[in-house]
């Protein structure tokens, strides 16, 4: 049985009161829907898919259970802390296994790294693959932990809306170097060049290119050290159910398999209004509080497209820089439980090139590169459940071109082309015998990604979180164009990433006004 504190519970079950519907039931989404909730509102999510958790749901296939997006669980507190406000127990609900190691790197020479807690384990990875950058990582440690209290707990964790916002803090900016890159600052620490890359790669989780994305993102090494690296397990998606369960206990109505059409509006005076939404099936649903967990571009460009828009204009819009797109395979293998015993849960998996891969897939959008990366997930050694037993589920997923050219990389004609090559890679350097084991399959491209979760561009990660598209230059939580509308998730403020999707809601519940109680009679 789950605990519940009363004085919150009769809140957050009463029938009256001002309505918020929330577009899109992906974890932003969810986590704005259930702070709402706890704010009084009487709340309605709507999305397209069948199920809550948008790229963080799963879906199953011959036993196996695929999730199908973010598996790494970082900054555990901050669903602790959203699950408090609404009078509940994170722990509760879901069970979050640490990681340890967090994942391992291997390198193109066959040498492999642990990334782990233990920050005496960190020192001797380092020292055993370059003894002379030592002084240096520590360093390197101590500028992350800087970034991190100013770049995640100062920024990421209130709204960045206004201009003064940007304008206080753009001397901190100027102190930490935030013009270097997160692989140039890397390289100014270490010199061997495995150790650069282990450092810098992290920007790729949420869509950006480690070359080029200011060093603030650094901040990640010290977030994972500090607050480790958990799996949920049933995976991500059990974090989503368990979000769901929370905001219909609250009262709160999940209109799956429902797709919104256009944000409706009224015009004021001097701007526009939010009113509600129109569904697809030409129903509308009236609201006092809009709140968007779709792609802001999506949002913007096709929500509000009859809305005459100042900042995020379709113009502006297609200028803007998008995040690279995703090839993910995901695949079953029989009997494999037992085998690959050096292959754990988290894998990267590097390819002859670093630099050279990542301009292909940030600046050559019309082709395919001849190499790849993979980070390779294995949740069978944590979560048997994945599969039935025995036998092993894993996803495969590689940095591709996004379809932001005049000519972009026909899927429909190489996907499954490329698929071999992902497995003849993995085969060759990782899993020997691949070919032979695998008992199901199927693959997304970028095209699933613009048809399935409607990103534009079938971008990965939205907006690519370069210096002049984060903090204040992003899409604002408050919406820029319309009043009452609000914004969640990857393409807003703070970013992509679980831990930033999730604070993306929390910048809501200090935004949106409470909701005052409809008087009775």
């Amino acid at each position: 049985m789950t605990r519940v504190d009363p004085a919150l519970a009769d809140e957050a079950v009463r029938a009256e009161g001002p309505q918020a519907v929330v577009i899109g039931a992906g974890l932003g989404g969810l986590a704005a829907a259930m702070r709402l909730g706890a704010k009084g509102y009487r709340v309605t999510v709507v999305d397209k898919l069948d199920v809550p958790g948008g790229r963080g749901s799963a879906i199953w296939q011959d036993g196996h259970r695929f999730d199908l997006g973010p598996t790494i669980v970082t900054v555990p507190q901050i669903f602790r802390e959203l699950w408090k406000t609404c009078g509940r127990d994170f722990d509760q609900d879901v069970n979050l296994v640490p990681m340890d190691p967090f994942y391992e790197i291997v390198f193109p020479d066959g040498e492999r790294f642990k990334a782990q807690q233990n920050t005496d384990g960190m020192r001797a990875e380092v020292a055993r693959l370059s003894p002379g950058d030592l002084a240096g990582y520590d360093k390197f440690l101590e500028d992350s932990e800087k970034r991190y209290w100013f770049g995640f707990e100062q920024l990421g964790r209130k709204p960045m809306h206004k201009w003064e916002d940007l304008i206080k803090v753009l001397h901190i900016f100027g102190m930490l170097r935030a013009d270097k890159s997160v692989y140039a600052h890397a390289a100014s620490r270490v010199q061997d060049e495995r150790l650069r890359m282990a450092l810098s790669f992290h920007p790729l989780f949420i869509g950006g290119d480690p070359f080029n994305v200011t060093s603030m993102y650094i901040l990640v090494s010290y977030l994972e050290k500090e607050f480790g690296v958990h799996y949920a397990m049933g995976g991500v998606a059990a974090i989503a159910k368990a979000m769901a369960e929370v905001i219909e206990w609250q009262g709160g109505t999940l209109l799956m398999n429902t797709e919104v059409d256009e944000i409706t509006v009224e015009k004021g005076k001097r701007s526009y209004k939010t009113t509600g939404v129109r569904l697809a099936s030409g129903e509308e649903i009236k609201a006092d509080v809009v709140v968007s967990n779709a792609d802001a571009g999506f949002t913007y460009n096709t929500l509000l497209r009859n809305v005459r828009r100042w900042r995020w204009s379709d113009k502006k819009l297609e200028k803007s820089r998008w995040s690279m797109g995703l090839f993910v395979w995901y695949f079953g293998t029989k009997g494999t439980r037992d085998m690959w015993k050096d292959v754990g849960h988290h894998t990267v998996l590097n390819g002859p090139r670093y630099q050279g891969l990542v301009k292909d897939i940030f600046f050559h959008q019309d082709k395919l590169a001849d190499d790849m990366s993979l980070y390779i997930h294995r949740p069978t050694v944590t979560d048997p459940s994945a599969a039935p037993e025995g036998d092993d589920t894993f996803y495969a997923l590689s940095p591709v071109p996004n379809l932001h050219t005049d000519d972009p990389v026909d899927w429909a004609a190489n996907g499954e082309r490329y698929r071999q090559m992902v497995q003849d890679f993995m085969e060759e350097k990782l899993l020997p015998g691949l070919g032979d084991k695998v008992s199901t399959s199927m693959f997304y491209t970028p095209e699933d990604f613009r048809d399935r979760y409607l990103s534009p561009y079938g971008a990965g990660f939205s907006l690519e979180p370069r210096i002049f598209q984060s903090a204040n230059f992003r899409p604002h939580n408050i919406s820029e164009e319309v009043d009452g509308l609000y914004m969640v998730g990857a393409g807003t403020h703070p970013g992509a990433g679980l831990p930033s999707v999730i604070t993306s809601a929390e910048v809501i519940g200090k935004v949106v006004p409470d909701a005052t109680p409809a008087k009775a009679g």
